[in-house]
């Protein structure tokens, strides 16, 4: 990380870089390139002089491209959990609010690529696994802000690609590690007067470390565009293909013998997708300008996932099979019944049923974000005025159906009978159409009160409409519109040439998505592969962020100093949960009071010759703020109705309190005068409470600390071999938890095995060794 503090996070110019300039510390804006013209975000850089940023070269410190790993390993308080047991799928925890592709999450994050909404329609979801690393220029993590719109309660993903001008040359890497796996990328990019082009190639997968766990992924990305003096137009298509195993937590006594062992497989998810994006801009007058970037994508997916099902034979008709569920505390079983309502019966032989859930999503989506930026000086500063709007419309077409399965000895799961349709909807087939539309006007004003003091004002109104069209019936037809007007303020004070202080305010909100809205009805649980079951309303979440900070720079002794600090705290109501069903397997989606997230965040660098040290620390404190009442059937702690009592001031699951990174990096030339770098990364992460313990009762996943060792040499001219160890020492360690019930399924491993607590495991030592070139 080349400071932290990064560069601004909307296209702007070099105009706008030095209007920020009187409140951005020196290391923050050294880099302001004078490429920048191109949108990424709202706001023309509203909230930069706090952001947290990674460059091209930070993404490939390891030496390949590696988006997800930078993140984790040299951000303050970004932690992953692996509840999909996947490296392309993970959860990604930032001040308590979450980012994930995967679908159900609670999306706490907006993300913006290339300056449009990067938060698929269907479900709000962050893909990462979709986007080739080798194309990233630059990335930042930017407090919460209205501007940013929808999802924005911990902040917003702001992801810029590279382009011709901004990353010239050829680039590329190549490399095999532990565990089949496999990384090669190939990026290029060049001008021609004002014409430029850029290409990006990426293939990756694994065998995987974990049983049945393979994954592969493909992308690639072009941009071409043309840059005037006074306009220009750029084109951008990214195209993926990937295929990602995750097959989730397992029991804690499993993985106590063997933690390459998985509970049940397949959980395959095959995704195909398409982004189109045309990025104009032009100079309206010497101080205006205007930006926009206008998108399509498409997007299909296919899910398969066996699961373990309470499904027997019936006590009073042994010939056919019943469910099993848990109501308020009491088992009851209810006739298993396919889609013409008749018995299912039990098949021959004694086998152990399973469920094989199937899904089946095709998304399209077009949008635009525009805006008109107008920077001129005044009363010893620069004033920076944008106006603009944004609007995202996405259709989704969803399937899921769930079969009768049976667990072979691998605890795969095998079809093995009909759809299974229950006339209750615990279990039933599925088909939606869900259409969303979010539409937003936003204003941000830099407004100098004096050489070294500027307000920040920002302020946006959101509309989200969405509409959801039931194939198979009226269950899930419904309409739901939410709006709101959020305000937001931010006081800069450049104290000194090295210290800036800075205060501010600001609202955000996010709107149930139509996975939450299809599945919030207790009586009528979905899977992660089948989300749409009934319709009742929920409410949108609110989140009101206050913080204070500081940055500065400093140079002694031949050190270059830069350093970042921030306090925060933010109340969010009408928090959405997903909730365990009484039906193994299956959840619901609710609203459930009022939660705080407050914390403080350092981060460090300081460089002198070829020595480069970064330090990062974040404390997080979440808690709930609400006396709540939720079924909790798995969790040992809950009472006779299966449900617990969360109280005002328990934690919230899954967010470790302290995360601290420790990133030492030398570069020098070995006696042949070939250039050569070593370096070290140490991260260490808290204990955290597991999914489902919002009492705070079970004994959390124990804290862990992980050593990554790092190294390259210059073989030839610009070709360096780079190798990389993860995880040295092999420590054994889990970053996320929840409850779960073993109950029939054979663990031919661990028979004795009875505890209900489920892990998700933390990857082994793994080694990696390749060739690069430009990275």
């Amino acid at each position: 990380m080349k400071g932290p503090i990064a560069l601004p996070v909307s296209g702007g110019c070099m105009a706008l870089a030095a209007v920020l300039a009187g409140s951005v510390p020196h290391a923050a804006r050294a880099e302001a390139p004078e490429q920048t013209i191109l949108v990424t975000a709202p706001g023309a850089g509203v909230d930069s002089d706090d952001a947290l940023g990674l460059s091209r070269e930070d993404l490939a410190r390891n030496g390949r491209p590696d988006l997800i790993g930078a993140l984790t390993r040299q951000l303050p308080g970004v932690t992953l959990q692996d509840a999909q047991g996947n490296p392309w799928q993970p959860v990604l925890v930032y001040r308590g609010q979450t980012a994930s592709g995967a679908q159900g999450q609670s999306q706490g994050l907006a993300a913006y690529l290339d300056g449009a909404r990067f938060n698929l329609p269907f479900g709000d979801t962050v893909s990462l696994d979709l986007l080739p690393d080798a194309a990233l220029r630059s990335v930042e993590l930017v407090d919460s802000s209205p501007v940013y719109g929808l999802n924005a309660l911990g902040g917003a993903l702001v992801l810029e690609t590279a382009t011709g001008r901004s990353a010239p040359g050829v680039a590329g890497s190549a490399s095999l590690g532990a565990y089949g796996a496999h990384d090669a990328s190939l990026a290029a990019g060049g001008t021609a007067g004002h014409f430029s082009g850029f290409v990006a190639l990426q293939s990756r997968g694994e065998a995987g470390w974990r049983d049945f766990s393979s994954s592969r992924l493909a992308s690639g990305y072009a941009d071409l565009g043309y840059d005037g003096a006074a306009a220009g137009l750029h084109a951008k298509l990214i195209l993926a293909s990937t295929g990602l195993s995750g097959n989730g937590a397992a029991p804690e006594d499993l993985l106590a013998v063997r933690r390459a062992a998985v509970f049940t497989h397949p959980d395959r998810t095959e995704n195909r997708f398409a982004r189109l994006s045309l990025h104009p801009w032009a100079d309206l007058a010497p101080t205006t300008r205007f930006q926009a970037v206008f998108y399509a994508l498409w997007q299909s997916s296919r899910m398969l996932n066996g699961d373990a099902a309470d499904i027997e034979r019936c006590e009073d008709e042994p010939g056919q099979l019943c469910l099993e569920a848990d109501s308020e505390g009491e088992k009851r079983a209810e006739a298993l019944t396919d889609r013409l309502g008749r018995p299912i019966h039990a098949l021959t032989g004694d086998p152990i049923y399973a469920v094989l859930n199937r899904g089946e999503l095709r998304s399209r989506a077009f949008g635009l974000l525009a805006q008109i930026t107008d920077r001129r000086p005044l009363l010893g500063g620069g004033n920076v005025l944008t106006l603009g709007t944004s609007l995202d419309y996405g259709r989704s077409s969803f399937v899921a159906t769930t079969a009768l399965g049976t667990l072979d000895d691998t605890r795969g799961v095998q079809a093995a009978g009909p759809v299974i349709a229950q006339t209750d909807k615990a279990i039933a087939p599925a088909s939606v159409v869900a259409r969303n539309l979010y539409a937003g006007f936003f204003a941000a004003e830099t407004l100098p009160l004096g050489p070294h003091l500027q307000l920040e004002a920002g302020m946006r109104y959101n509309y989200a409409a969405i509409r959801l069209d039931d194939r198979l019936g009226t269950a899930l037809t419904g309409r739901h519109f939410f709006t709101r007007l959020n305000p937001g303020l931010e006081l800069d004070w450049n104290a000194t040439p090295g210290l800036s202080l800075r205060a501010g305010y600001a609202e955000t909100n996010r709107a149930p998505t139509p996975a939450e809205l299809s599945c919030a009805d207790p009586e009528a649980p979905c899977s992660l592969a089948n989300f749409f079951v009934a319709d009742p309303p929920l409410r949108q979440v609110i989140a009101r962020t206050w913080e204070l900070g500081a940055a500065g720079h400093l140079s002694a002794h031949g050190w270059r100093v830069s350093w970042l600090a921030s306090a925060y705290r933010a109340e969010s109501q009408d928090e959405i949960r997903r909730v365990a069903s009484g039906v193994r397997g299956r959840a619901y989606f609710q609203n459930l009071g009022n939660a705080r997230r407050q914390g403080v965040e350092l981060s460090l660098t300081a460089d002198r010759g070829g020595l480069s040290v970064g330090a990062t620390y974040a404390f997080t404190d979440a808690t709930n703020r609400s006396l709540v009442r939720i079924a909790s059937p798995g969790n040992p702690a809950a009472d006779g109705d299966g449900a617990i009592t969360v109280h005002p001031s328990d934690r919230l699951p899954g967010v470790p309190r302290h995360s601290a990174n420790l990133n030492i990096d030398y570069a020098g030339n070995a006696g042949t005068k070939r250039r050569f770098s070593l370096g070290i990364t140490l991260s260490a992460r808290s204990s955290q409470l597991l999914a489902g313990d919002d009492t705070n009762r079970a004994a959390p996943l124990p804290g862990y600390l992980l050593i990554d060792l790092r190294g390259g040499i210059e073989l030839v001219r610009d070709f360096v071999l780079f190798a990389e160890v993860r995880n040295l020492l092999g420590h054994a360690y889990a970053t996320f938890g929840t409850f779960g019930e073993i109950g029939g399924v054979p663990l031919a491993e661990a028979p004795g095995a009875a505890s209900p607590r489920f892990l998700g495991p933390g990857a082994p030592r793994r080694w990696t060794i390749g060739i690069k070139r430009g990275f």
